[in-house]
């Protein structure tokens, strides 16, 4: 009997042992880490907002578009453009559903390289179709738009982080630009700016009160920010007014086979210039490309007046630096606008850190960069933007005050910044510029 009892006793302990055991690997598997999480020394700002998060996914057509792909001889064939947006907005989830979400994403790219596509999922912290939040006013909305090549999903570290403070974001995949279907760079040229703002334009119909949408009456689309990367700082600084040079017009008509569609959105047309867009509030350009190929001039870029905050990798060697992405934010003196700048950094200061897929051996190289910098932890990355977004679109969105997070003395690298850790606000440079009077 005492070894029976003595036996029952141990496989006792031994089910509390595993049960234990169990217990932590169930809350390790909750504790994972996904894309745009809080690292230990994150700052202040980048932490979520008290929204849980839905995401839908929409089909958009813009009618009627120059196909510049098809177009020859000067004369501009047409078609109905097709773009997928992804959504995110503040959700009603019951307290027993978990916020998660599985993303479906590609790396390679059809484009020049041909590296074939391979599919790899990865999580987030939303829920798919929830329903959206029940609120007495409409939220502001944010659009977002990838670098070349991209996606709708190559930046949900952010796009689920502002959505969970309070605004309606909305991510383009921009057609002939994203890893799927990477077409030739004149389509990039000409679109862009295109894209933003006719997804400004569905976003703003699909909020209206006589909508069918689940969206109707919650998107306040005159309060909006415009976020680019790359290419989409290209285009959503055209669309914030800085109007594209007579040099540029000149090189897209020799791309084009002299199509000259492009003059639409020069600084020197007077119909683009009677397009100031009073809806837009806030203005964000991760590395915008264009500067150092003549994309703008000096009067493009007085165009330029709405608040823009401008984000760079001192040794970017796609937009480049002194000549390029910094040379933007000097040239444009009637805008108030400031330059956070990561030291020793290059071009990828905007994306998602790479998927694990990427560290497989045997990959091109550039499946990895398409992600990640030489330099810096691509989290550090995302925690900071977080911060700096957040502190940026809701001064001018929500009007709060963020100027304590926002106005640092240029010579404050050796202390800590406001909202920061200690001893984790180094390797950064935030400059401001007020408007020229």
């Amino acid at each position: 009997m005492k070894n029976t009892s003595l036996l029952s006793n141990k496989c006792i302990v031994c089910f509390i042992v595993l049960a234990l055991g169990a217990s932590v690997l169930l809350r390790a598997q909750k504790q994972e880490f996904l894309y745009g999480d809080m690292l230990p020394d994150a700052p202040e700002l980048s932490e979520r907002g008290p929204h849980q998060v839905g995401v839908r996914t929409l089909n958009l057509v813009n009618s009627n578009q120059v196909d510049i792909l098809n177009s020859k001889g000067g004369k501009d064939a047409m078609y109905d453009r097709p773009l997928t947006v992804e959504v995110w907005y503040p959700a009603e989830v019951p307290s027993e559903i978990e916020a998660s979400v599985v993303y479906e994403e590609v790396m390679g790219t059809r484009g020049d390289s041909l590296r074939p596509l391979i599919p790899f999922t990865f999580k987030g912290r939303a829920v798919r179709d929830a329903d959206p939040k029940t609120s007495k006013e409409a939220f502001p909305l944010v659009v977002v738009s990838h670098g070349y090549v991209g996606s709708r999903y190559l930046m949900t570290y952010l796009t689920e982080n502002l959505a969970s403070k309070g605004y309606i974001v909305v991510a383009i995949g921009h057609t002939d630009s994203t890893f799927k279907d990477a077409n030739a760079f004149q389509s990039t040229l000409l679109n862009r700016a295109k894209d933003i703002r006719f997804v400004l334009n569905e976003m703003e119909r699909l909020g209206t009160s006589d909508s069918d949408d689940k969206l109707s009456g919650k998107i306040n689309a005159e309060n909006t920010a415009i976020i680019g990367y790359s290419m989409g700082g290209y285009g959503v600084l055209n669309v914030a007014g800085a109007g594209y040079s007579n040099v540029m017009v000149e090189f897209f008509g020799g791309m084009t086979d002299g199509s000259t569609a492009i003059k639409a959105l020069a600084a020197s047309n007077t119909e683009y210039q009677a397009q100031t867009d009073e809806r837009i509030k806030a203005v964000v350009a991760f590395a915008p490309w264009g500067m150092e190929r003549g994309v703008w001039d000096a009067e493009g870029l007085k165009g330029l007046k709405i608040p823009t905050l401008f984000v760079a990798g001192s040794q970017d060697d796609i937009s480049g630096y002194e000549k390029g992405i910094k040379a933007i934010y000097e040239g444009a003196v009637n805008a108030d606008r400031y330059l956070l700048t990561y030291r020793d950094a290059r071009h990828n200061v905007a994306p998602n850190p790479p998927p694990t897929e990427a560290l497989a051996p045997g990959l091109h190289i550039d499946e990895y960069y398409r992600y990640a910098d030489a330099t810096w932890d691509q989290r550090k990355i995302n925690n900071v933007n977080q911060h700096f977004v957040t502190a940026f679109i809701d001064s001018l969105l929500k009007g709060k005050d963020s100027s304590k997070y926002l106005d640092i003395p240029e010579e404050s690298n050796a202390q800590d910044w406001p909202g920061f850790k200690p001893r984790s606000s180094t390797g950064m440079l935030l400059l401001h510029a007020e408007p020229m009077k």
